[in-house]
């Protein structure tokens, strides 16, 4: 054997060797391992007289007994206390929402069971049964540590939408499962009415959240030219957008083209065409035909 951890056999050699008068080099040669390892192995484990089985024990409890990491300061143990209790007050359980803020306030944003166990001072099996909450949830995932055989625990920067996508599915069976409740008991009773209000809320919750793309280049194309007409407040035409944004006209024109096919992305505004021009207005369902009436400029004000 020539690397890892050594074995009770080799440590036995080792005293052996010792007894017989043999030096490290010698001793280390026999059992195929460097001359600085037996010496380091003696020096560490021998204290005047070396004991295979003393220092094998001492080895073990070694390797069991975790690096003491540093204590946390002040003003982050304070902040993922408050932290968590604003999570706590959504409905999640308070011992993950300890374990889910420190986990995103960690420089990696990853952290080993040991290191959440000193870190939050609370039992392993705490840490365990929120580990598992958070996993069902989808906000965190499970990655071998290369530098040990330790398992960490590791939240994305797109935990929230991979979460919210897990819960869209679930969503959509509770607006299939409306949509099925509101024929069986007509959509024109009152059960029905309920059922039918439900099941759209459900419907149009899901395809929001499938929508969502934090890194979809068409949409964030689409809200630079949103907030190019909201800048300009005038119409403009795809030359006049794609030169102001050092673009081509095919993409001012595409970024239009995705204003008009997702409109969630725009909302509360609206884009509508002019001839050639393009230009934002407010949608028109975000407010009563009253509340339109009150907000226009009153007849003969001053510009």
């Amino acid at each position: 054997m020539t690397g890892g951890r050594l074995t009770l056999h080799e440590r036995r050699s080792i005293a052996e060797g010792m007894a017989d008068g043999l030096g490290y080099a010698e001793i280390g040669r026999r059992l195929g391992r460097p001359t600085s390892t037996i010496s380091r192995e003696v020096a560490r484990n021998g204290n005047g007289r070396y004991s295979a089985g003393a220092a094998h024990e001492a080895a073990g409890h070694r390797v069991r007994r975790p690096a003491a990491a540093p204590e946390p300061p002040t003003e982050t143990r304070a902040f993922v206390e408050e932290f968590a209790g604003l999570l706590s007050a959504t409905g999640m359980p308070r011992m993950a929402s300890r374990v889910f803020t420190a986990l995103l306030l960690s420089e990696a944003g990853s952290l080993t069971a040991a290191e959440l166990v000193h870190g939050l001072q609370v039992s392993p099996a705490a840490v365990s049964k929120a580990v598992g909450y958070l996993e069902g949830l989808g906000l965190l995932r499970r990655e071998a540590d290369r530098r040990s055989r330790r398992e960490r625990y590791v939240i994305d920067d797109d935990v929230w939408l991979r979460a919210l996508r897990t819960d869209s599915s679930a969503h959509a069976d509770v607006a299939t499962g409306a949509a099925r409740g509101a024929a069986i008991f007509g959509a024109e009773s009152p059960a029905g009415v309920r059922l039918g209000l439900m099941g759209r809320f459900f419907g149009e919750l899901t395809e929001q959240i499938d929508g969502i793309d934090l890194d979809d280049p068409e949409a964030g194309d689409a809200m630079t030219v949103l907030a190019a007409l909201v800048h300009a407040d005038r119409a403009l035409t795809v030359d006049e957008l794609s030169g102001a944004l050092g673009w081509t006209p095919t993409r001012a024109a595409s970024a239009l083209t995705e204003l008009e096919r997702r409109p969630n992305l725009a909302d509360p505004l609206l884009v509508g065409v002019q001839g050639e021009r393009y230009a934002v207005t407010a949608r028109p369902d975000r407010l009563s035909q009253a509340q339109r009436a009150a907000l226009r400029p009153a007849s003969g004000a001053a510009g």
